[in-house]
């Protein structure tokens, strides 16, 4: 059990505010561990400096050549560490196997995919987002993969920590208690660009989560607003950076690249257009772009965008045309 004083404690000067019901008990652990270690620090180091002077070498002085032994502080200095140390590892026993006991019945379940540099989030309705949505006071269930590299799901606020291990899903679940808007970063070195594979977790009302899931599955009328629906939540914003003015992200930004050449990496060029656009999604590796000769880390969208689907992303692009165009490297 947690002291009513900590318990009281909904952030620190070291972590920010406690948004699940696992961070109570991890800040908790981490002040005992804090305050214990300066409890020893400050004494031991006080009189270090104290006998160092006392005792320092100078004319005159002559110390004792026999060695001073007091079995009643060895017994303490051994046993009371002891005592300590094996309260530390009990007590993160059993925070570790509370966030890995099955989560309760009822959960909201959430698909995550990882893959550099995003992250995307599938509901139980088929909705799609970069974002993801929990709804506050229910547990929520992390259902995760990744597409290529090792990544971590890493929430401060909610004080967990998973990796997602490619070839396999791994799962974490948590129970956000209070509304908000909070930071997940992906904590596992994954490449070039794992700094910027940030996202942002909502933690909704019931009624404003029941509202999000209804508008996260329907695309818009309008063309472009639907190109730039797709963009958003089909990763391709994790590398190709678009209305970001002067932007350079890892894959080729879109702003200001209609209708102009494209040097391909084998030599030669084409038109940015929309015959390159359908082809540079269905086939990334058919033309790769000069300074972007890694385009097999971009997956083929072939089977899992429609043609109209299609047709919205290359309006979203051209509607870039008068963007800024990003720093040359």
């Amino acid at each position: 059990m947690i002291p009513a004083f900590f318990a009281d404690i909904n952030e620190s000067f070291w972590f920010p505010k406690q948004a699940s019901t696992f961070a109570k008990d991890v800040d908790f652990l981490y002040d005992a561990i804090l305050w214990i270690s300066i409890f020893f620090f400050v004494p031991i180091v006080a009189a270090m400096i104290y006998f160092s002077i006392k005792y320092r070498d100078r004319p005159g002085y002559k110390g004792s050549t026999e060695a001073i032994h007091n079995t009643t502080i060895e017994i303490l200095w051994s046993v009371i560490p002891t005592f300590i140390a094996g309260w530390i590892f009990w007590m993160g026993l059993v925070g570790y196997l509370d966030m890995q006991r099955p989560p309760p019945a009822g959960t909201e379940d959430i698909k995550v995919i990882a893959k550099r540099w995003n992250w995307n989030f599938k509901y139980k309705n088929g909705a799609e987002h970069p974002e993801l949505h929990v709804p506050v006071g229910k547990a929520a269930k992390m259902i995760m993969r990744s597409d290529d590299v090792l990544h971590s799901f890493y929430v401060p606020a909610f004080r967990i920590k998973r990796d997602i291990v490619p070839g396999r899903y791994n799962y974490t679940w948590f129970q956000p208690t209070i509304e908000g808007t909070y930071d997940l970063f992906c904590s596992e070195y994954c490449g070039d660009n794992h700094s910027t594979m940030n996202a942002k977790v909502f933690v909704d009302s019931e009624e404003k989560y029941a509202k999000f899931l209804a508008e996260a599955i329907k695309e818009p009328e309008d063309l472009v607003e639907r190109g730039k629906w797709l963009y958003e939540r089909k990763a391709c914003k994790g590398c190709h950076y678009a209305g970001k003015d002067g932007a350079q992200g890892p894959g080729p930004s879109y702003n200001g690249s209609w209708g102009k050449p494209v040097p391909l990496a084998v030599g030669g060029e084409v038109q940015f257009d929309e015959n390159y656009v359908s082809e540079s999604i269905l086939n990334p590796i058919a033309k790769a772009r000069k300074g972007y000769e890694n385009a097999s880390a971009m997956p083929s969208y072939k089977g899992q965008l429609k043609e109209e689907q299609i047709e919205a992303l290359i309006a979203f692009i051209k509607s870039l045309e008068s963007a800024t165009p990003p720093t040359k490297k």
